[in-house]
């Protein structure tokens, strides 16, 4: 508003230049034209019409330019002859993009002619010839990272040529925080549109050191068959969104949704993100762009976390203790036992405790001491150095299954016998099909099972708001925490034989260990805070744990798992369960499981089922 009040107040002092008359029709056919829809970021209303998805008013040159494409357009033909008085103000400087598209289509004559100092230096800083999409993996340690992640690098026409990807731009969306929200407040403002989000043009480089080193987080690089030209005018329209703001969702106006949004701008005619109603997965929009035929290359960049445990495969348990032994005191490089050692070990040792001393430092301030130590050991690996490491690139995250799922089952209850229907909106569980995700990784998001007994008889089995689990193992050299957290309904033994419809929220701390090449077992505390109406109290606490094993097998992926909760009234509930998924097709997936739960309040009961899984966006 501001922003407009400005320049008309210059303009009511100020000779203006003549702007064309534009007929009603030949303006509804440009205000109706995709590349100006995707200009201003409409989507259709509801109920008729049109809204802006940017939520900030100094966007719009008309008043109601958020509900009006024709009127923006308008009002933007009008800006464009605005008195050069207005200097990098000008709307000519502020929007390059929307200038020169209506440039070309209303071939206009006698335009002022603004020097835009700000932004052609900006841009010729910028220099946009290529497109790469980055694609960040989930970290699940991260809760802002657990679905992955999409950003936009922009490339020097002798980038590839010269190998100088470093000193590229980066474009990225996301939300604006102030403060230090923490994780748990973070991901519950995220999910509400409690941030506003931003678009911003940072240094590549600073983008790759925070995703592969800060998070370790893998890269994947697409890079993309845009034209210099389509490029460029990206470009341009980044520029005009500088310090926009944007409502910011995690599931559906999320980073990967604007950026598909940027990509319709580059290349007019794209349908990308209609594809998108309700969520926007990264991985989704990942699929959806190379199906749209944009991906002409892929790169991959591991983290330096695999890197480090790509490097340890080859050690065995005392070389290991070697690695940490080496990267705490280099005086051990000249100790009779090591210097005992073959050549060619040590220098896969030192060459570990180097990538250990790095690791250890992602994120901390710079310490004299350690960066001593790791140049002890650099001096060390250049007079032995170890064959050049090569990480064997894991399935590319596209190529899982799909993020929401379908789900049949059928099954008894003791004599008993039901039919379960369920529908998952994201994206994977412990024993869903496993190419493209991690072994021991789980995120669900709004699960809904509902069950037909017999009798026609109907109920709400389960409800869960979110399910997150992550099961890292621990080794030698690195020793993360597997957690979990869950909340929402869920039916449980009853005082009289039945089941109750509880809610609850709970969350576990533990470790998982490696036991075999595709065997992990792991076991967690837990903690559990429900509401049951079989209780006295309004919500009761329990202590508990969690344990079991995880297989990937030949035919897919086999859960046993051992869990308990010990309530503060004296209630015990316990249960074993065993899950094993047959992975039919990418998207098709056949689940058996059986399990016995335990109570106080009633005898055990005995449940097997046989359900259908059908992964679909």
């Amino acid at each position: 508003m501001l922003k407009r009040l400005a320049y008309l107040a210059l303009c009511a002092c100020t000779p203006l230049y003549a702007a064309p008359h534009i007929d009603n029709q030949r303006l509804q056919q440009l205000a109706n034209d995709p590349f100006w829809i995707s200009l201003g970021h409409y989507e259709a209303g509801k109920l008729g019409g049109w809204r802006s998805y940017v939520s900030d008013d100094k966007f719009f040159l008309a008043p109601d330019g958020a509900h009006h494409p024709d009127a923006e357009l308008r009002a933007t033909v009008d800006a464009l002859y605005a008195p050069l008085s207005l200097g990098d103000k000008h709307p000519q400087c502020v929007y390059p993009a929307r200038t020169r598209w209506l440039k070309d289509q209303l071939n206009l004559t006698g335009l002022p002619k603004a020097e835009c100092t700000e932004f052609n230096q900006w841009f010729k800083d910028v220099a946009p010839h290529s497109t790469v999409m980055i694609f960040p993996a989930a970290y699940l340690n991260s809760p802002s990272s657990m679905f992955g992640h999409t950003l936009l690098r922009i490339d020097q026409a002798d980038v590839q040529s010269n190998k100088t990807a470093l000193l590229s731009y980066a474009i990225n969306f996301g939300a604006y925080i102030e403060g230090s929200d923490n994780s748990i407040l973070y991901a519950w403002k995220g999910l509400a549109g409690g941030y506003p989000g931003l678009f911003a043009l940072v240094p590549y480089q600073e983008k790759l050191s925070e995703y592969r080193s800060l998070e370790n987080r893998d890269l994947w690089e697409y890079r993309l068959n845009l034209t210099p030209e389509e490029t460029r005018r990206m470009v341009e329209h980044v520029w005009e969104l500088k310090q926009i703001k944007f409502d910011y969702f995690f599931f559906d106006e999320n980073c990967s949704y604007r950026l598909l949004e940027l990509l319709q701008v580059a290349r007019p005619g794209l349908q990308l993100t209609s594809q998108f109603p309700l969520t926007a997965i990264p991985t989704d929009t990942v699929k959806a762009v190379k199906e749209a035929g944009l991906v002409e290359s892929i790169e991959y960049r591991p983290s330096r976390e695999r890197e480090l445990l790509d490097r340890a495969k080859a050690l065995d348990p005392e070389e290991q203790q070697w690695v940490l032994q080496v990267s705490a005191d280099q005086t051990q490089l000249q100790s009779p036992t090591f210097k005992a050692l073959p050549k060619d070990r040590q220098a896969l040792i030192i060459d570990a405790a180097y990538r250990l001393e790095r690791y250890r430092a992602n994120g901390l301030e710079r310490d004299t001491s350690r960066s001593q130590r790791s140049f002890e050991l650099l001096r060390a690996i250049n007079q032995n150095p170890a064959p050049e490491l090569q990480v064997e690139q894991p399935e590319l995250p596209e190529n899982g299954h799909e993020s929401r799922t379908w789900q049949l089952g059928a099954g008894s209850r003791d004599d008993t016998a039901f039919a379960e229907y369920g529908l998952r909106m994201a994206y994977h569980d412990l024993n869903d099909n496993s190419p493209g995700f991690p072994l021991g990784a789980q995120i669900e998001i709004l699960q809904l099972k509902l069950r037909q007994y017999e009798g026609n008889h109907w109920q709400v089995q389960q409800l869960d708001l979110a399910n997150i689990r992550s099961l890292t193992p621990r080794n030698d050299l690195l020793k993360p925490w597997s957690w979990q957290v869950g909340g929402g309904l869920e039916r449980v033994l009853g005082k009289h034989g039945d089941e109750t419809l509880v809610t609850h929220v709970n969350g576990g701390a533990g470790g998982t260990w490696q036991l075999g090449e595709n065997l992990l077992g792991f076991a967690l505390g837990t903690l559990r805070v429900e509401h049951n109406n079989d209780f006295a109290a309004f919500v009761s606490p329990a202590a508990g744990f969690n344990t079991g094993l995880l297989w990937r097998n030949p035919v897919g992926n086999l859960s046993l798992e051992a869990k308990g909760d010990y309530f503060a009234n004296g209630e015990i509930r316990r249960s074993i369960s065993l899950n094993q998924q047959w992975e039919i097709s990418r998207n098709l997936g056949l689940r058996v499981s059986a399990e016995r739960a335990f109570s106080h309040f009633a005898s055990p009961v005995n449940e097997v089922m046989l359900e259908l899984k059908w992964y679909h966006y």
